[in-house]
């Protein structure tokens, strides 16, 4: 693995940082949220590109896996996947299993955290919202959840493809990451609709990217809540 991607996983490397103490919050939060019903697949997205959505569910993903869960992350953002570059993982996975109708076993990789697996995009194909809405998906997400405690998804944003939303249905919770500052409210508040329409279950949000100043430093924290949602 290189410095980028040591750096990106902070949870992992820098494990006493003020991040990694915001993810483990995260985690706490998610844990708690199970008062609804079964919580085992959450998808994470974001209104639009460049919010961190891709980072954050890798450090939270590695935040459960430090808490003694066993955790499978699946990168289902098949037009720019990026899980395979943070874990340093050859990019075979989820368009193999679909397309070529190949056994999900031989796909999930161990990755250098323990009870973390990684289960990446694979090619990109032309098709991923047609992909995503198969019966073989939903298969493969079951066949998944069985496997472990908590599947994480990742998904494309919501505003820019249908494919979140396709998505929305098939998992037990959705999580939306805003980047603060570089996202309009109106923005995150059609990401939220867009999702409700769909008939998904949104857990909350995650605000990305919040300065704090402490001790004339700086210090990007990722907060998220089940309580905080959007709202008009």
């Amino acid at each position: 693995m290189n410095t980028t991607n040591k750096r990106r996983l902070i949870v992992h490397e820098q494990a006493k940082s003020p991040i990694a103490e915001a993810y483990r919050t995260l985690r706490t939060n998610i844990q708690f949220s199970k008062a609804d019903g079964e919580l085992k697949t959450i998808m994470f997205t974001s209104s639009g590109p460049g919010e961190g959505k891709s980072t954050t569910i890798a450090n939270t993903a590695v935040a459960l896996a430090q808490s003694g869960k066993k955790v499978i992350l699946m990168d289902c953002d098949l037009r720019k996947p990026v899980q395979h570059k943070i874990f340093g993982k050859k990019n075979r996975g989820v368009t193999n299993i679909l397309v070529e109708e190949l056994l999900a076993e031989d796909f999930i990789q161990d990755t250098q955290v323990e009870n973390l697996r990684v289960l990446t995009s694979g090619p990109i194909p032309p098709n991923p919202s047609e992909l995503l809405s198969t019966r073989k998906m939903e298969e493969l997400i079951n066949t998944l959840k069985e496997q472990c405690d908590y599947l994480i998804i990742d998904a494309p944003p919501v505003i820019a493809v249908t494919d979140a939303c396709v998505l929305a249905t098939k998992v037990d919770g959705i999580t939306l990451v805003v980047s603060s500052g570089s996202i309009r409210p109106e923005m995150a508040q059609k990401a939220k609709d867009l999702l409700v329409k769909a008939n998904g279950h949104l857990l909350g949000v995650i605000l990305n990217r919040v300065e704090i100043e402490e001790e004339h430093a700086y210090y990007y924290y990722y907060y998220g809540s089940d309580n905080k949602k959007i709202t008009k």
